[in-house]
């Protein structure tokens, strides 16, 4: 019998809270649903539907990361044998068979600490938006550097590393599997369908607050492990500072003096949209979508480092940015 327990996170989640729940109902007697302040019936509903449910110390900054440890010892404490624990957002659906899948793989790889598989999208064409979601989700099967916040987790591995950095609000997951690769252990993706989805961002605003958490993630990620040999993040830092920073102000000061080759340089960001493109495996129109949106989103990842750094030398902790 596997020995499983899992933790789900969320607020205000609603109807997807529900189909969250649902999807496991199988595994009710050992699912620890953390809420974090909810306003709707979140709660009263989980309860409705036999769940163990924890209220999350609202008086400290919010944090998911924090979110997922306080439901792991809760989880423990009712459960100490547990061996496996699935991380799920409360927003997404498992999907049958994936978590028998994933803990007979754990089973068999002692070497790896974490597994998780593909997660869709439930309404990849709904916007925009959710279809860069689903996009940006899709990785090669096998060994990987890191992890989402839905994936099934080794306990032992878990509580070497002591947890997810409760002070992080956002990036919690890879800066986990830093350290857990640290220790020796492994970190894998399965080709077999995990969870759906429901990112449901239908405004602009919406994807670039997601895209300043990125870069946030980024920024802070490189100062934690930005060093040799793991240069966690560092190349994405570089690439924001570069295209949503350096590269515009060169532009600017080029146009202040030479306003015709400001405007030529300006061309060098469709022509990286081009390149990204043509340089994509997906069909044309979503490589065109995916790097059109990459490119602008440098501008938005600064922000986030800009951000990052405000709350790093006045000694602020950050708050959490949310973005639906």
């Amino acid at each position: 019998m596997i020995n499983l327990g899992i933790v789900i996170i969320g607020r205000n989640e609603g109807e997807r809270l529900i189909r969250c729940i649902q999807s496991l109902r199988e595994h009710i007697a050992r699912i620890i649903y953390v809420d974090s302040a909810s306003t709707d019936n979140s709660v009263k509903t989980a309860r409705e539907l036999g769940v163990h449910v924890v209220n999350l110390d609202m008086s400290q900054p919010f944090t998911a990361a924090r979110a997922r440890n306080v439901g792991f010892e809760n989880l423990i404490e009712l459960h100490p044998k547990t061996e496996f624990i699935q991380f799920v957002d409360g927003d997404c659906e498992v999907l049958s068979g994936w978590l028998e899948t994933a803990a007979a793989f754990l089973q068999a790889r002692t070497d790896v600490a974490v597994v998780n598989g593909i997660l869709d999208e439930r309404f990849p064409e709904k916007t925009i938006y959710n279809t860069l979601c689903d996009l940006e989700w899709k990785m090669q099967a096998g060994e990987v550097k890191a992890c989402g916040g839905n994936a099934l987790m080794r306990v032992s591995a878990f509580k070497e590393v002591k947890g997810f950095l409760p002070r992080l609000i956002a990036g919690e997951e890879p800066e986990l599997c830093v350290r857990l690769r640290a220790k020796g252990w492994k970190i894998w993706h399965l080709h077999q369908s995990m969870m759906l989805h429901d990112a449901n961002i239908t405004q602009f605003g919406q994807w670039w607050k997601r895209a300043i958490r990125a870069g946030y993630a980024f920024a802070e990620g490189a100062h934690i492990h930005g060093a040799a040999p793991e240069f966690h993040w560092v190349a994405e830092s570089k690439r924001a500072w570069r295209w949503g920073f350096y590269i515009p102000l060169v532009i600017l000061i080029t146009s202040l003096i030479k306003p015709v080759w400001g405007l030529i340089l300006l061309l060098v960001y469709p022509l990286q949209v081009l390149r990204l493109s043509f340089k994509s495996k997906q069909p044309i129109n979503k490589a065109f979508l995916q790097s059109f949106f990459f490119v602008i989103g440098k501008f938005a990842e600064v922000v986030g480092h800009f951000k990052f750094l405000g709350h790093h030398y006045t000694n602020k902790q950050g708050e959490i940015i949310e973005y639906k």
